[in-house]
């Protein structure tokens, strides 16, 4: 709890499929008239059980904050990685704080499960008892899965009973997927004679099954009846009807509001077993079992009426991030009729350009700088011209109530409806979150969470990375134009500086001066001092001239000892000069070197016109420089000796 907020983490997955959407629907409604809160941490695509691929969307699942939630919720059959599970239980049980499975099995937590075996058996009796069924054969899962070996041994159980003899004949593997079941099936058409039933281990496969015998010219039940089994919606829209066993997704959130609240109430670990609800329907002989959910098909009409010009937009929004030239640009795309109710945050070290934030080790080291950048409730705070990158909060952590934005989350809570969680992540690194807050449960809403995620994840991914691209660039850039010693032009960067001046004759008919500056006995330094002494002399008397003109000066070094300066506009060029000693004097005090920095100056002003050549007018201020060094050198004045002599 926090400020009052009564909170529950609810961990799952594809939020958009109409099961998990109905569960999540429920499951609010029942914990809303608790003064409960519902935070969902999803993820868009399947991790699976053990694979060791990366998945870098689970960072949601690190984003959790239990300090000041009150329990947690794991769809472990929807989430499919018994590690991600494992991690979530250990930080939760760390903070004493209450687990539910739903659908799964862990020690020392609560969990809530459907009986599939009881489930299966009624599938099995079904078709063998019912119908008479002496050639049966079972698609089951995954090889050496539980479920699957489960299965396959409720259906050896009952056809046993029944009198009929297992061979290795009547097994094959569809591993609970439309693909390797299609190999199955394709292999059960080559032989002479195909079973009298087919009994799979889940809906997919059956409706796979039933798709491709028909296509190869048999008739489901007449020639060969399917059964499937889980419930899926999508059996509803298959010709023929599947036989199935319906794992009823209400239940499962009716029995995990109450488990989480009766834990909650006495800390005390609560278990549940839901029996799968039989359903008998045309696949198998029986009749058509009407009762659909008719609002699905309204939602798919609406999805699909959406989805073309849904991706037209996605795809503009993402393409104009990458391509932004600053953070308030890159934050002003954001706003869309397909991001309402939405608030991105990220790692403000994303917008450092001196690192690469996808690529550098010193990152994944780090804790996350959360900002917010993008609230659509409030679009007037993201335009180009008003967007700044929060300052770096002082008590801020890595997870969705962190002080930066904390309240606003809080704010969002009171709608009553679940506030939605992804991961931003791009080139395999999360970067931060996107919440969503539909004041609604419209599926086309819960949708569009995958895509929008997507899209913004990879449009703020494209500007970061493009970002310190042109900072290299410009590095790279600065390196050809410039003075590698004194960070002031060379000869090309000076040329390409002044052209694109003249072209756009901005100072045409205006006065312009060229001031030289030579440095005093380079050579005598570099003898007796050595080449560094003599670096650092140039380095000062480059300094000391940039720091005397104005800024829209061309400061140049062409190369040894001598740099010089094009001043456009007026300008005293004594007092510049005079500026160049003072700041010279200066160093000589600072510095405490045994020998005097000083430079000679000379410089020739003129006006711009059609006829003026830059080159001849920095000979000329040349020249007057080395008039200056020769009346220096007659009068005595050279202080390049050592100030010991």
């Amino acid at each position: 709890m926090i400020n009052g907020k009564r909170l529950i983490a609810l961990c799952t997955s594809r939020i958009y499929d109409p099961q998990i959407h109905g569960y999540i629907v429920k499951l609010n409604e029942r914990l809303r008239a608790e003064n409960y809160s519902l935070l969902i941490f999803a993820i868009n695509s399947d991790i699976y059980w053990e694979e060791d691929r990366q998945a870098t969307e689970k960072y949601v699942f690190d984003l959790i904050p239990y300090q000041f939630i009150d329990a947690v919720v794991i769809m472990d059959e929807k989430i499919k990685s018994h590690r991600i599970a494992e991690k979530i239980i250990d930080n939760a049980l760390r903070n004493d704080l209450p687990v539910v499975i739903a659908d799964g099995h862990y020690d020392k937590v609560s969990c809530i499960n459907y009986d599939y075996e009881a489930g299966f058996e009624k599938v099995v009796r079904h078709v063998i008892e019912q119908h008479k069924v002496r050639r049966p054969h079972i698609m089951a899962g995954h090889p050496d899965n539980e479920f699957s070996n489960n299965r396959i041994k409720v259906f050896k159980k009952i056809i046993e009973e029944n009198g009929i003899e297992f061979n290795d004949s009547m097994l094959s593997y569809g591993y609970f997927w439309s693909d390797p079941c299609r190999i199955a099936t394709k292999k059960l058409l080559e032989q002479d004679e195909l079973p009298e039933a087919i009994i799979c281990a889940n809906d997919v496969m059956a409706i796979t099954v039933s798709e491709m015998l028909s296509e190869a010219g048999y008739k489901i039940p007449d020639d060969v009846i399917i059964s499937g089994f889980d419930g899926y919606d999508e059996i509803y829209f298959t010709s023929p009807k599947i036989t199935t066993a319906s794992c009823d997704i209400i239940l499962l959130a009716d029995a995990t509001a109450d488990v989480l609240i009766e834990s909650i109430s006495d800390g005390k670990i609560h278990n549940r077993k839901i029996e799968p609800v039989f359903l008998a329907n045309e696949s198998c002989g029986c009749p058509e079992h009407t009762e659909h959910p008719r609002m699905l098909r309204d939602w798919f009409k609406e999805s699909f009426s959406r989805h073309n010009d849904d991706n037209r937009v996605l795809q503009q929004i993402t393409s104009s991030m990458q391509i932004s030239n600053t953070p308030g640009e890159l934050v002003s795309y954001l706003e869309s009729y397909k991001t309402d109710s939405l608030l991105v945050v990220v790692d403000r070290k994303c917008f450092d350009q001196d690192i690469n934030y996808f690529t550098s080790e010193d990152i994944d080291n780090s804790t996350k700088e959360f900002v917010q950048i993008y609230d659509s409730d409030y679009p007037e705070r993201y335009k180009p011209d008003v967007f700044d990158i929060p300052p770096k909060s002082e008590d801020y952590s890595e997870d969705i109530l962190s002080s930066a934005f904390r309240d606003r989350i809080l704010e969002l809570t009171e709608n009553g409806y679940p506030l939605i969680f992804n991961s931003l992540d791009f080139m395999n690194r999360s970067y931060g979150f996107a919440c969503y807050f539909y004041r609604d449960y419209f599926i086309s809403n819960y949708s569009n969470t995958m895509n929008v995620t997507n899209a913004i994840s990879i449009g703020i991914g494209g500007y970061i990375n493009t970002q310190y691209q042109r900072m290299l660039l410009y590095k790279m850039d600065e390196m050809y134009r410039h003075d590698a010693l004194t960070g002031l032009l060379n000869r090309t960067g000076f040329l390409n500086a002044y052209n694109r001046i003249n072209e756009k004759h901005k100072y045409l008919n205006q006065p312009v001066t060229i001031i030289m500056s030579d440095l005093d006995g380079l050579k005598y330094i570099n003898d007796n001092f050595g080449h560094a002494a003599g670096d650092n002399a140039i380095v000062a008397v480059a300094k000391a001239l940039h720091n005397a003109v104005p800024e829209t000066s061309l400061s140049t070094r062409f190369g040894g000892d001598e740099v010089f300066t094009v001043v456009f506009g007026d300008c005293n060029p004594d007092q510049i000069i005079e500026d160049i000693n003072e700041y010279l004097i200066e160093y000589n005090k600072k510095a405490n070197k045994p020998y005097t920095v000083s430079t000679s100056s000379g410089y020739y002003t003129t006006v711009i016109d059609k006829d003026f050549d830059v080159t001849l007018a920095v000979k000329q201020a040349d020249e007057k420089m080395y008039d200056a060094k020769t009346r220096k050198y007659a009068s005595g004045n050279m202080p390049f000796i050592p100030r010991q002599a």
